[in-house]
């Protein structure tokens, strides 16, 4: 079953990729630029991976701090206002003031190209001063708040967003190109969020190139281990345990993790 399921999902995806392309719709291109930097850093070099490997803890902090603030709002809000259709006026107000608050609009919508007169995104976030220090925790905070009021439409592409920005602060910090590390973020925070480490070092192969893809790997599933037994999908079936010490329960989801009944 699970192998048919496989197939279904190549075919459709394929299908829909050759649909989009027919209409003249075209993935978003993202340059993974390294040049002008010092050393060969596609190489194997042992600072490098180490660097890699901090961000990725990083990463899956980000992903656990991302999941479990929209959870522990969604159940806020639900207790604060209990018919359902008036959370989103809440939602909205708080989005509003923020916008207001930070004067600027870049973190609304998904992020891909900056706002009229915005200067953040995840395009931008793969070049130097693409972002700003807390680019991340804003988007985090915009995206988290939006989610948990009742707004619902994505969460993925958002997260791309928080990774990138993240990355590209990391990269600065650990003194590294802050493409490379905008990559890794951009695949390593949904990799923890999503518990996905291997389709997501497929997808950082596809969007960036096989160059880096044992950073790429090295990342999400660092990111994917220090995330926890959280997630952005709590319905999401456990099948290993990501420390010796927990034991799951057959057929455990997150969501029975989390309320403390998958072991």
């Amino acid at each position: 079953m699970r192998l048919i399921i496989g197939i279904v999902v190549v075919v459709a995806s394929v299908i829909g990729d050759a649909t989009c392309t027919a209409w003249g719709i075209h993935h978003t291109v993202y340059h993974l630029d390294v040049s002008g930097t010092s050393g060969p850093h596609a190489g194997f070099q042992a600072m490098l991976l180490g660097k890699v490997a901090l961000a990725g803890v990083l990463f899956g902090w980000c992903s656990k701090f991302f999941a479990e603030l929209t959870h522990r709002l969604q159940h806020g809000i639900a207790r604060l206002i209990p018919y359902a259709p008036l959370r989103p006026l809440l939602g909205a107000a708080v989005v509003i003031a923020m916008v207001y608050g930070l004067g600027t609009r870049d973190y609304l919508g998904l992020g891909v190209e900056p706002p009229p007169g915005g200067q953040v995104s995840i395009v931008t976030s793969f070049q130097d001063g693409g972002a700003t220090p807390w680019s991340w925790l804003w988007k985090t905070l915009f995206t988290s708040i939006t989610l948990a009021s009742g707004f619902k439409g994505g969460e993925v592409t958002p997260l791309f967003f928080i990774g990138s920005t993240l990355g590209h602060t990391l990269g600065i910090l650990l003194h590294e190109p802050v493409a490379l590390f905008a990559a890794l973020g951009f695949i390593a925070v949904f990799s923890g969020a999503a518990n996905t480490p291997l389709a997501c070092t497929v997808m950082g192969i596809e969007l960036f190139g096989s160059h880096y893809a044992v950073h790429f790997a090295i990342a999400c599933f660092v990111a994917y281990i220090f995330s926890g037994h959280s997630g952005i999908y709590l319905s999401q079936r456990l099948g290993v345990a990501k420390t010796p010490a927990t034991a799951l329960a057959p057929g455990a989801t997150l969501r029975d993790v989390r309320d403390g009944r998958g072991h």
